[in-house]
């Protein structure tokens, strides 16, 4: 071979190393960047993230922004922040499930409105959620085995999300403001009971009250203050009656006009 040809060979061969080890470099850079137990990988086309048992306490960072599939499920993630998932607008699917969630704030779910289509926040220590903390989203959602407090909020609530198909069963009372609701399906609960409207009525009837006892004090201390100024001026005219007959006159007109 020609000396040329050898020297062209060795060229093309040390640029394919050197981009080999480039690529590996970057390989082993973005693996190092991930949670121990988590890794990236493609499933039926989709890009997917996985942090199944991976011991987590917070959400991860530096998830790929590319991700459709993100497995978070079986940690310990004890709440949802504010803006927890914005950076990942191509996500569809959100596995949330068998972690330590008692708290999620509004907006947790921002940026996700448009394209995600499952949430899974099943086994959970969710007690109770703002509904505001999943305004606009489409996704089916499921609540499913979680420690629910049935009240007004969980109400509304399960008014503004979809639920996930079969779910909805799963979804009981841990506790109640009445014990007979204990330990049933909520849907099963709402059917007989309208927690927002027994809410309304106790709040009116409070209201209620409130106002009777403002309109008490000051009817009384209307009268009080009546009864006081009718005492005033019946002492001014005892002590008027005892003064002679003229200065009496003058006093008398002057009490009585101003008791007028």
């Amino acid at each position: 071979m020609p000396a040329a040809g050898r020297v062209l060979l060795r060229s093309v061969t040390m640029w394919l190393l050197l981009q080999s080890l480039l690529l590996l470099a970057s390989c082993l850079r973005s693996a190092a960047a991930f949670p121990k137990g988590c890794y990236p990988s493609e499933e039926e086309g989709l890009k997917t993230f996985r942090c199944s048992n991976a011991q987590l306490t917070e959400v991860p960072r530096d998830i790929p922004n590319d991700t459709n599939k993100l497995y978070l499920d079986s940690n310990r993630i004890p709440f949802l922040p504010r803006d927890a998932f914005w950076d990942l607008p191509l996500l569809l699917e959100l596995d949330l499930s068998h972690n330590a969630i008692a708290s999620v704030e509004s907006g947790a779910f921002r940026g996700l409105a448009e394209h995600l289509h499952s949430l899974d926040l099943s086994s959970n220590r969710l007690v109770s959620v703002s509904k505001d903390a999943f305004s606009n989203l489409k996704a089916k959602v499921n609540l499913s085995n979680n420690p629910w407090l049935c009240d007004c909020r969980l109400q509304e609530l399960i008014r503004t999300v979809d639920l996930a198909a079969g779910s909805s069963g799963g979804i009981v009372c841990d506790s109640s403001a009445q014990e007979e609701h204990v330990g049933k399906a909520f849907l099963q609960v709402i059917a007989d009971t309208d927690f927002c409207n027994v809410y309304k009525k106790t709040t009116d009837i409070a209201m209620l009250v409130t106002m009777f006892g403002w309109f008490a004090m000051v009817i009384s201390y209307l009268v009080y203050y009546v009864r006081q100024n009718q005492e005033d001026a019946r002492r001014h005219l005892e002590y008027l009656k005892s003064l002679p007959s003229k200065q009496r006159r003058s006093e008398e007109s002057s009490t009585i006009s101003t008791v007028v």
